[in-house]
């Protein structure tokens, strides 16, 4: 039951005529109106900017709305209550480079079509065991990455010349 002095303007009541305490109508006129404006974007800046680098920059927001997302998510970014600008700036710094570091491993999967998201290698890549020994005699350290069968989607990864030839 629809009391009518409860009832807001948003979502789907703007369509809404309500007659006494009890009677709900659909408000075709309203939505005919509203229905003219579906697709359209409008934009309002103060600046001089020519329209098409407005839009342009609006286009291109969700790369930096993706950022921050990824930031607090999967890098687990969190906030950090810095007093002296020498700290806030090495914490924006930290949570940039951590951020960059994170995108290009993206770049470098899908260049090298290893069709994983970047979650899922670093979720695989810490499953990865790599073994370190020391000759007696001559100090030699060799070390060996073992790759088990579910770590060939990434053992491109692993090569040693991958890094520098991308």
């Amino acid at each position: 039951m629809f009391i009518k002095k409860k009832k807001n303007r948003s979502g789907y009541n703007k369509f809404l005529k309500m007659d006494g305490e009890v009677k709900v109508a659909i408000d075709y006129d309203k939505t005919a109106e509203d229905a003219r404006w579906d697709g359209l974007k409008e934009y309002l800046t103060n600046t001089d900017i020519p329209v098409s680098d407005v839009y342009e920059a609006y286009h291109n927001l969700w790369h930096v709305e993706r950022a921050f997302r990824i930031s607090k998510s999967k890098i687990e970014i969190r906030p950090m209550f810095h007093f002296t600008r020498r700290r806030i700036e090495a914490h924006v710094c930290i949570c940039f480079v951590a951020l960059k570091v994170y995108k290009e491993l993206e770049r470098m999967l899908k260049l090298s079509d290893i069709n994983i998201s970047v979650d899922k290698v670093l979720a695989l890549a810490q499953t990865v065991t790599t073994i370190q020994i020391k000759l007696p005699k001559n100090k030699e350290i060799l070390s060996r990455t073992m790759l088990m069968t579910r770590h060939q989607r990434i053992a491109k990864l692993f090569d040693e010349n991958f890094w520098g030839t991308q």
